[in-house]
């Protein structure tokens, strides 16, 4: 085969595998390069997931998984890092409420991950919902919207770290102002009579 061919055949290989299943480049570094290149894709109302070890598979299209082999704190910190480089996006953070009821005794090292993931959240704020909840939430968006999970050698339940993408340069505070300045003046044109 002459080397364009091969070229071409390979970009074709990894374009579509790139659009659902296994990040093509997976291995132990490679994940690092796929959360660079799909921070720089996702947006507004797609999800990353870093994912426990016993994470379920999902299969939808727009769904991508990525094996880090790296514990959830590290991929996490990196994530973090990776978005607090973007301008377009913004992480909403969900945990999972059974994570602080989750005792050492039955989860040996369930509290120092605690104390990894509080650093490796860079001080965002969480939202706790139960972890089916969460996994409903995912679900739901994986109809419409890119999910990309991360898959990591953690093996303690109810770790996994769920992120929302919201808009990087529009809160929701801005939103809530415009929508009120909308309704203001809807309700002003309806109560001023008419010409």
């Amino acid at each position: 085969m002459s080397g364009w061919f091969q070229k071409a055949l390979l970009g074709g290989v990894l374009f579509l595998s790139s659009g659902c299943g296994l990040w093509p480049g997976g291995d132990a570094g490679g994940w690092q390069a796929a959360v660079e290149v799909q921070a720089a894709q996702l947006g507004y109302r797609n999800w990353i997931v870093i994912a426990e070890s016993s994470f379920p598979a999902h299969s939808r299209p727009g769904t991508r998984q990525v094996n880090t082999y790296q514990p959830i704190p590290v991929v996490l910190d990196e994530v973090m890092r990776t978005l607090e480089r973007t301008e377009h996006v913004r992480p909403k953070v969900y945990l999972p409420r059974e994570l602080p009821m989750v005792e050492n005794d039955f989860a040996p090292g369930i509290d120092e991950y605690r104390k990894e993931l509080e650093v490796a959240l860079h001080g965002y704020e969480t939202t706790q919902l139960d972890q089916d909840s969460l996994l409903t939430l995912v679900q739901d968006a994986q109809k419409s919207f890119d999910v990309l999970v991360l898959r990591t050698d953690t093996a303690l339940p109810y770790t996994s770290v769920f992120l929302e993408l919201q808009p990087g340069y529009w809160d929701g505070e801005s939103e809530q102002r415009l929508r009120s300045r909308m309704q203001r003046e809807r309700m002003e044109k309806l109560a001023s009579p008419t010409p």
